[in-house]
């Protein structure tokens, strides 16, 4: 089995502040996320191997949909077009699992995967990490919204997550391994 010489390296020791330390490290996992699918071909990017039928690229465009979820439409409370876009629904409008729309190709995954990303950079740049949420949009109705730090460390936490499932399912793909 390889290791991915691709995946880069962590933030480094001299970053300090609580917000850059945050941004550094989502910075650092977007691109573990996207080092773990480089080099997949087409069919290994869209062909699932666990039981929960989700595929490499369809992980990225989840991963995209959920910085436009939680910063666009959550932090500053934007309205967006189809928030959910990410998922495939049931027959009862109920969230099933992650899916691409038929017809979008990688590159337009990765596209809006990038795009989403730098957005996401652009709101939070100058933000102090104790602002709040703007009212309405994913957080309406649900009393006292969450503060940028909160919102930051959520994503944190779902992309190191997220690099993990990866992690598995390159190494049943093709025997490279993380690390």
């Amino acid at each position: 089995m390889e290791k991915n010489p691709a995946v880069p390296r962590e933030p480094g020791h001299e970053v300090g502040d609580a917000h850059g330390l945050l941004l550094a490290y989502l910075d650092y996992y977007r691109a573990v996320v996207l080092a773990k699918v480089d080099g997949l071909s087409e069919e290994e990017l869209r062909t699932s191997r666990l039981p929960s039928g989700w595929a490499p690229l369809e992980m990225i465009w989840h991963l995209a949909h959920v910085e436009r979820r939680w910063l666009r439409w959550g932090f500053l409370g934007e309205a967006v077009e189809e928030p959910w876009a990410d998922w495939l629904h049931g027959p009862g409008g109920e969230k099933q699992r992650w899916a691409v729309p038929d017809g979008v190709s990688t590159a337009e995954v990765l596209e809006t995967f990038h795009r989403y990303a730098a957005d996401s950079r652009a709101i939070t740049a100058d933000v102090a990490l104790e602002a709040r949420a703007e009212g309405g949009g994913r957080f309406a109705g649900e009393g006292e919204a969450p503060t940028l730090g909160w919102i930051l460390f959520h994503l944190l936490q779902e992309y190191a997550r997220h690099a993990g499932h990866l992690d598995v399912v390159r190494e049943l793909a093709d025997g490279t391994r993380g690390e």
